[in-house]
């Protein structure tokens, strides 16, 4: 991407000590163009209120909710703004998803989770082990894959649901979906797939994906922090959600829980947006299309940079599958044999390099790869606004150490 597209990022071009900073802190959420800001902004300024009345600014506010279903469900690829719900953050979605499926299921009904997954696509599911559901785990490889082989023997005809992350945003790895889809289908469960660490780099379409939830977050691709559910139609019709009796009682509005934060889904209509204005086509759908094309190419040979670079040095071991693979986000995290994690970053502080130290709740994962004990990983990330100086910063600094 080029300097035009940086420069709509105001916190670039901030300077401590007289310096910027390079941000390669993506992963744990994007930073966010003019656009939004104004976005959200404006909604203060010009409709604030709340839903559903009859003056000016509540049915303003209608209208923007409407529209950002419908380009949430753009940026998903689901056919109806109707299967598009709200909430504060994706952890909060899922533990309300999870009490509802918990309610609707049987006691000895079983839910496959894998060892590679963040804590939120883990928590909620293994708190309804106390209601007599069966909670069935997938080992992971040493090298942060799933153990594909351990994935089909855990998938039997007592499988009702399986939760799994589209990307690791540990590891990198991105996962096969569409062959436990496959396995989901030939025993009627439900497949739940956790998008937040994949949203960001590449092109998602539920249709063709064929699962029955996914979730994601706006503030991991350039947007507010806002939580995004997909739930495919007629599910949520079904689930008992915990809900007030003065609250819609049907999709998608079941789920959403008292007043929601306006003004930043205002926000996450112009992140979107703003992604969009990437690429090109004949509607915004083609438009995010092509955006993803040009997003993915330019975060991949930034990545590779990075990953040559750092792989190449004797004190560094990288985490992760090797970035020649195809199943790779550009989010490489490493150990290094004299620094902790911690320490790490930061000296990458210091001179305003910008990176993260720990599990990053992917916790299981970082125990199970033997890396908690010693404080975790350094990790860094890839976005659309890195670019090869940022690079060429942190790789001089890090020959240093």
């Amino acid at each position: 991407m080029n300097n035009d597209f940086r420069s709509q990022f105001p916190i670039l071009k901030r300077k401590i000590n007289n310096e910027t900073c390079v941000c390669l802190d993506g992963p744990a959420g994007t930073h966010v163009p003019d656009s939004v800001i104004r976005a959200i902004s404006q909604y203060y300024k010009r409709s604030n209120s709340n839903v559903h009345g009859a003056f000016t600014f509540t049915q303003e506010t209608d209208k923007m909710m409407s529209d950002t279903r419908s380009t949430v469900a753009d940026f998903l690829g689901a056919p109806s703004l109707n299967s598009i719900s709200f909430g504060q953050n994706m952890t909060t979605l899922n533990f309300s998803l999870a009490r509802a499926i918990g309610r609707h299921f049987q006691k000895g009904d079983e839910i496959v989770i894998t060892q590679l997954d963040h804590e939120s696509n883990r928590g909620p599911w293994l708190e309804l082990r106390h209601l007599g559901i069966v909670i069935r785990e997938v080992r992971i490889t040493k090298d942060g894959h799933l153990n594909y082989d351990d994935f089909k023997e855990k998938i039997n005809d007592r499988t009702r649901l399986v939760c799994m992350g589209y990307a690791a945003n540990l590891t990198g790895t991105i996962n096969n979906v569409s062959l436990i889809r496959k396995l989901t289908y030939e025993v009627g469960a439900w497949l739940l797939v956790d998008a937040v660490h994949y949203a960001p780099h590449f092109r998602i379409d539920v249709t063709s994906l064929g699962c029955d939830f996914l979730l994601c977050s706006a503030y991991k691709f350039y947007g507010p922090h806002v939580g995004l559910l997909y739930v495919k139609k007629g599910i949520l019709d079904r689930l008992p959600t915990d809900r007030l009796r003065t609250a819609y009682q049907h999709a998608p509005y079941s789920i959403e829980t008292g007043t929601l934060n306006h003004a930043a889904i205002s926000g996450v209509k112009a992140a979107i947006e703003f992604i969009a204005a990437q690429g090109n086509g004949d509607n915004l759908s083609s438009k995010i299309d092509d955006a993803f094309i040009s997003i993915s190419n330019h975060e991949k040979k930034i990545g590779q940079m990075l990953y040559n670079g750092l792989n190449s040095m004797n004190n560094i071991e990288i985490i992760g599958p090797h970035y020649d693979t195809n199943q790779r986000s550009p989010t490489i995290s490493f150990v290094h044999s004299e620094y902790s994690a911690n320490e790490i970053c930061q000296k990458l502080a210091e001179v305003n390099i910008c990176a993260w130290s720990g599990h990053f709740y992917a916790i299981k994962a970082t125990e199970v790869l033997g890396l908690e004990e010693q404080g975790g990983v350094t990790r860094m990330g890839i976005s659309a606004y890195t670019n090869e100086d940022d690079i060429d910063r942190t790789l001089d600094f890090m020959k240093k150490l």
